[in-house]
């Protein structure tokens, strides 16, 4: 048997009054997953472990098996790994966004839907002007930023420590940023050749003040300010730790021989990186509604040809419930439904293979609160032949009476690798 999970990024939701009481996933037009769901069986998973932030980085790794508690590092490191930067033992790395500041406010965590294009000519020039100063300062290559993809890239500083508490910007929309300022953790402890936390802090902070500045003066923003568009004028890193240690997940689960993950996300293809997954870039992928739904769903049905377990991740839901845009949302949750899972269902049809197909966000990102939600999320699996529970649609209500009940991180890719 082999397993293909499919994960749309903050797709479930809460109940919106708007849609008179019903989440997303009740109101949208979704025939291929209720299909999946009627035909198959379903149940929720907690996705979040007791003292985590309800990440992507965080409910993704947990999916996929893992034990946070002996493997997160956060964001950086496993974008760092897609990115194709070598961490060295001291590197710390860190999700360094480019975000939208007006009025003292952060209004986007993404530079106002920021191309990677554009944001590799800002990357540039903040190493010039941000980075080779503080270097020269230090006399050492303390610092340097590394392009990722659109708004999300990557800030390495050699010898920082992670001990420090940083705020997600998609988590505080419209809210004022000096409050928000990184900060040590209490109690950091005193690691032998890093910078204490406090160092790291405050300079993680005079990189945020100071790039506001060089963002704002830069032709690009300039054009942006004359145009009456939101500027990509200040950095914000967060997420950081040290190179992580994780098992492949071959090592872990016997039944997968080989495997591939197909995403537009850095972080989701780092996760993939140190599980011993093949990254497969889909031309047209951009992380937002109109990426190509169509070519993941090919890229996928090839890397069924070939391997035994495959991860395609779908970030548009997210970045839409993030934005608070209701009607983006609906459609990237029909999109997701029609484009990508329907194609690949009928593909599997014909084959004599049997091929397991999991369905599932990793969290909630509600249109009405724009932040991430750590609550159970809703999952269906179906393959050919099994039996099906009482459940007649796909939604965060009714699998709630799935047979698998509520099911708690690990669990999960457990119940999905017993299916052979």
């Amino acid at each position: 048997m082999k397993h293909i999970i499919i994960l749309g990024d903050g797709m479930a939701d809460l109940p919106v009054e708007r849609l008179n009481g019903k989440t997303l996933l009740q109101y949208a037009h979704k025939p291929m997953m209720d299909q999946l769901a009627k035909e198959g069986r379903c149940g929720r998973l907690v996705t979040v472990p007791e003292g985590f932030p309800p990440g992507s980085e965080v409910a993704n790794t947990a999916i996929l098996g893992y034990d946070l508690n002996k493997v997160y590092e956060g964001r950086g490191p496993l974008e760092a790994a897609s990115i194709g930067y070598e961490m060295a033992d001291d590197d710390l790395a860190i999700r360094c966004n480019i975000i939208t500041l007006e009025d003292g406010k952060i209004i986007t965590h993404n530079g106002g839907n920021l191309e990677t294009e554009d944001a590799r000519v800002l990357i540039d020039y903040l190493n010039e002007t941000l980075a080779k100063p503080i270097n020269e300062r230090e006399g050492c290559e303390r610092v340097k930023f590394i392009t990722g993809i659109q708004y999300r890239h990557l800030l390495v500083i050699k010898g920082g420590s992670k001990h420090i508490v940083c705020a997600p910007p998609h988590d505080h929309p419209n809210e004022e940023w000096r409050g928000l300022l990184v900060k040590p953790e209490e109690n950091a402890p005193v690691e032998a050749g890093r910078l204490s936390a406090q160092q790291t802090a405050d300079l993680i902070n005079e990189m945020i003040l100071k790039s506001q500045d060089l963002l704002t003066q830069h032709p690009f923003n300039q054009e942006r300010a004359k145009r009456g568009e939101r500027q990509a004028n200040s950095i914000w890193p967060w997420s950081g730790g040290y190179r992580p240690s994780m098992e492949t997940l071959m090592q872990q689960y016997p039944q997968v021989k080989s495997g591939t993950v197909i995403s537009a996300v850095d972080l989701i293809r780092g996760i993939g990186h140190y599980a011993g997954l093949k990254i497969v870039e889909v031309e047209g992928a951009t992380g937002l509604a109109n990426t190509n739904y169509e070519g993941k769903a090919q890229a996928a049905i090839e890397a069924l040809e070939n391997d035994d377990f495959v991860f395609v991740h779908v970030e548009a839901s997210d970045e839409a419930g993030h934005d608070g845009d209701l009607e983006l949302k609906l459609k990237t949750i029909e999109y997701l439904d029609q484009r990508l899972i329907a194609p690949i269902y009928k593909e599997l049809e014909k084959w004599q293979e049997p091929v397991c197909i999991a369905v599932l966000p990793d969290h909630l990102t509600p249109v009405e609160m724009r932040i991430h939600v750590g609550q159970p999320v809703p999952f269906l699996i179906w393959h050919r032949g099994i039996e099906p529970d009482e459940v007649q649609q796909y939604d965060e209500v009714s699998c709630v009476s799935g047979v698998y009940g509520l099911l708690k991180l690990d669990e999960f890719m457990k119940a999905l690798m017993a299916i052979s």
